[in-house]
């Protein structure tokens, strides 16, 4: 049951038309209005009919609590089918409300509209600090009672039956080493795994909330990529010219990796309908938190992934055995999801966030295993050429302990491939649509882990949206699903490389970005004006990303900036460079602390270094003016 408090000066109301499932009333019973009351617009849901007796105990004593808050001695019982998209029957609502009504008689004054019409009706609310308060009612078994003070914003929140169950699931922790041996988390020797104990006690705590900004916040801003959007939603983030390059860059470049091993791209919409039976039963298997607005009159929700689109298009499709494995890609710009508030930090985790999505449809279960192995290679790949390799991440693997005990060799072959330490989850029973999963966690500076890559086996699906292919024999069959997500989120990688470069600070190194992702790959800086003709000549001959420092500063200062920027190549040209026609290049990679790495070579060897470094990545052009007198300051 969903209650909506509302402590009135008046509630009034007038009957217009009668619905379908209306109940019988008197002319009475058409018009109603009580001063100084506590008004409670309810709403029955289907949940609620498991035990409608304790509902209906639970609903009155929230009620009967909230009147001695507020000291209403008056109550007006309002149906209101607009607060849930779950209804019970009619039968049940009305037999619901009834009840309460008749037990709270006795003691306040009571007055109930009617169900089932169309009602016109006016409110005053008093606007202090507990005149509008929500309540959420769930029999014994499932969810309990769930009591706030609501915002607006918290009003909105849709929370799917699986995160609830996420959040009740029994879960057994292990380690399991390379060698095949499953440890107790607790007694494990994490001795030369450190990070590996951050991600473990990250898990087992579920401590997502963080107290302070973790370092890649700073740099996001200092480097000009990103930062937090002011006018909107919170986990809504805007991005600057470099920040919106090396987003470009990463969605290239893995829509590219999943195009090379099949998948076909395709598009899907951004909202759906939250009643459409089929999306209601995934919504409630799906562990995460939707966004939810109204649209001629039918709830939607904005997609938090791109499985229901494609799953859609794959019940319209005539898919032989031939086509199979059949994979499709969807890059979601943007997939939606309302992460609670103390989690929303920096790139870290986001409510609005571009993700990587492909779904490979298997014949059967041996060949989505087969699948899933492919497609973890293919997620070490794909990070290590975004610049986050094996040892920057933490494996998790998360099954059914009859998974496990029907392919315990196969799960050990996934630690094998990472050699080194693996965290286990395993449940008793199966809560989700998965029986198997991987993710690759990335542990920042502050202990929090972040998923990147995933793949998934799903049982469920295929059947759920009657997706079928015809066999080798003639026969329709359903197939197996495997999610992935190659990189996981585009933003969450930025947010990963700016971790891992704040620790290599820490750590005495040098932080910098892959070549192929830094928005400024060659710097030039001429000592004086009459070195500008020959800076731009130098820049013409790169074929790469090459801006040049024309900024009247002294030129200590530009190499200084330039540092700051963690510019991969800086080229100082004056009178000798000129006179000789090389270039002097300071190297970024090969530089330590104070100790700059400079080179003299000539502009073809620079190309050519620059040309292999870069080789089989994606390229854009330089996202701002080639002359930094003419960029403007976004922070």
């Amino acid at each position: 049951m969903q209650l909506l408090l509302i402590h009135s000066d008046y509630i009034e109301y007038e009957v217009k038309k009668s619905t379908p499932v209306a109940e019988t009333i008197e002319e009475s019973f058409k018009k109603g209005r009580l001063e100084e009351a506590l008004t409670v617009f309810m709403a029955v849901e289907s949940f609620d009919e498991a035990d409608p007796k304790q509902v209906i105990d639970r609903a009155v004593a929230e009620i009967e609590k909230t009147a001695a808050q507020v000291k209403a001695s008056s109550i007006m019982l309002y149906p209101y089918a607009h607060l849930s998209s779950d209804l019970s029957s009619p039968t049940v609502a009305v037999s619901v409300l009834k009840e309460i009504e008749k037990v709270l008689s006795g003691k306040y004054e009571v007055k109930r509209a009617p169900f089932g019409w169309y009602k016109a009706f006016r409110i005053s609310c008093k606007g202090h600090p507990l005149s509008e308060l929500s309540r959420t009612i769930r029999p014994e078994g499932s969810t309990g009672v769930q009591s706030a003070v609501e915002d607006r914003d918290e009003k909105e929140e849709v929370v799917s039956e699986a995160l609830k169950a996420e959040d009740t699931a029994k879960s057994y922790w292990h380690v399991l080493t390379p060698d095949g041996e499953l440890h107790s988390a607790e007694d494990f020797d994490f001795t030369g795994h450190e990070n590996l104990r951050k991600f473990v006690d990250y898990e087992i705590t579920k401590a997502r909330a963080v107290d302070k900004a973790p370092p890649h916040v700073e740099l996001m801003r200092r480097l000009e990529i990103a930062d937090y959007e002011p006018g909107s939603d919170s986990g809504n983030m805007r991005f600057y010219p470099k920040g919106r390059l090396m987003k470009s860059l990463l969605e290239t470049y893995v829509l590219d990796e999943s195009a090379d091993i099949g998948a076909m791209e395709v598009e899907t919409p951004l909202m759906y309908d939250m009643n459409h039976p089929t999306l209601k039963k995934y919504l409630d298997r799906f562990p995460a938190r939707q966004y939810s607005i109204e649209s001629d009159k039918r709830h939607m929700f904005l997609r938090f992934a791109a499985c229901f689109g494609q799953f859609l298009m794959n019940h319209d499709m005539t898919i032989s055995y031939r086509n199979m494995p059949l994979k499709m890609v969807e890059l979601t710009r943007y997939s939606f999801r309302k992460e609670q508030r103390g989690e929303l930090v920096g790139l870290r985790r986001l409510r609005a966030f571009t993700m990587p999505d492909m779904h490979t449809l298997c014949e059967d279960m041996n060949d989505s295993m087969f699948q899933f192995s492919e497609q973890y290679n293919m997620c070490i790949n794909v990070l290590k050429k975004i610049g986050i390799d094996i040892p920057d991440f933490e494996v998790a693997i998360r099954f059914t302990r009859d998974f496990y005990e029907d392919n315990g060799e196969f799960i050990t072959d996934l630690a094998k491939k990472v050699d080194k330490p693996v965290l286990i989850e395993m449940w008793d029973k199966r809560f989700f649509y998965f029986v198997l999963k991987f993710e690759f966690n990335f542990v920042d500076a502050l202990a929090k882990a972040s998923a990147l890559s995933t793949v998934q086996i799903d049982v469920e699906n295929a059947e759920r949206y009657d997706i079928n292919y015809i066999n080798d024999s003639g026969e329709a069959k359903h197939p197996i699903v495997l999610h992935c997500s190659p990189s996981g989120s585009i933003e969450r990688c930025i947010y990963a490389l700016l971790e891992k470069a704040a620790m290599d600070t820490e750590n005495g190194k040098v932080p910098m970005l892959p070549l192929w992702l830094s928005p400024t790959q060659v710097r030039i800086i001429p000592i004086a004006e009459e070195h500008m003709g020959y800076a731009k000549d130098v820049a013409s001959r790169l074929q790469c990303r090459v801006d040049i420092d024309d900024r009247d500063e002294s030129v200590g200062k530009r190499i200084r900036g330039a540092g700051r920027e963690w510019v991969p190549y800086v080229i100082v040209v004056g009178d000798k460079e000129v006179e000789n026609g090389t270039i002097n290049v300071t190297i970024r990679s090969e530089s330590e602390p104070k100790k700059p790495a400079k080179i003299e070579m000539s502009r073809e060897e620079l190309a050519t270094r620059i040309m292999s470094e870069t080789e089989g990545m994606p390229y854009r052009r330089l996202p701002l003016a080639q002359l930094l007198s003419m960029w403007p300051k976004f922070f």
